[in-house]
């Protein structure tokens, strides 16, 4: 996996390329600012990126909007936002064009490195991961207009650990109901969400996971 990482912070950025080369990836381009980020996907088009949400020269959202930039040069980059801080400003964007392959984790809950690899292969695949204080944060700005009303208590529930990257056995672990179940639960939200079968369960799975996350 070819990976480039942007985070103006050298001991992270340095343990990011150890542990990243440590499982076999191949770091093309370390940067530690937003134009870099932009220019390094543009040249080497990555499988993956790794970047933090502030850097320089205002410490606010430059990484995330550097991302939005670069996807926008490079359609359907795949983007991980790993960062101490949930920006929901321009999240919205990052999931605007619905290629999916976008994720946001939060620095201080990943303490799994087989859960980091595993979220961060997903969104290299295409797939979005989502850590579920970032999508309560982006909730928090649902329109009135919900595609989602149609959805049960429980199949929301479901929709929301499938942001957050869980498979359908992790779900039925989580939620304490069975893989049929979980499966069924999947089925109904797909219909409800108008997700036809001609469409991969994958790419139905990514499609539903952004209605979600831009309601």
């Amino acid at each position: 996996m070819r990976v480039v990482v942007a985070d103006d912070a050298v001991l992270i950025r340095e343990g990011l390329i150890r542990l990243l080369e440590e499982f076999g990836c191949t770091v093309v381009e370390a940067v530690g600012d937003g134009d870099s980020l932009i220019r390094a996907v543009v040249k080497h088009r990555p499988d993956v990126s790794i970047v933090d949400v502030r850097m320089p020269p205002s410490f606010t959202d430059e990484g995330l909007r550097a991302a939005v930039a670069a996807r926008a040069q490079v359609p359907g980059s795949p983007v991980l936002i790993l960062s101490q801080y949930v920006e929901v400003s321009y999240a919205d964007d990052l999931l605007a064009d619905a290629r999916g392959a976008v994720g946001y984790l939060l620095k201080d809950r990943v303490i799994d490195v087989d859960e980091f690899f595993a979220a961060l292969r997903s969104v290299a695949g295409g797939g979005t991961v989502f850590d579920p204080q970032v999508v309560s944060q982006l909730m928090i700005r649902r329109r009135r207009d919900d595609p989602l009303a149609s959805l049960t208590p429980r199949e929301r529930e479901v929709l929301a650990l499938m942001a957050s990257g869980k498979s359908n056995t992790a779900i039925g672990r989580d939620l304490v109901i069975s893989d049929g179940a979980v499966e069924k639960h999947i089925r109904s939200i797909f219909a409800k969400l108008g997700l036809h079968a001609e469409d991969s369960d994958q790419h139905r799975r990514v499609r539903a996971v952004l209605t979600y996350l831009r309601a």
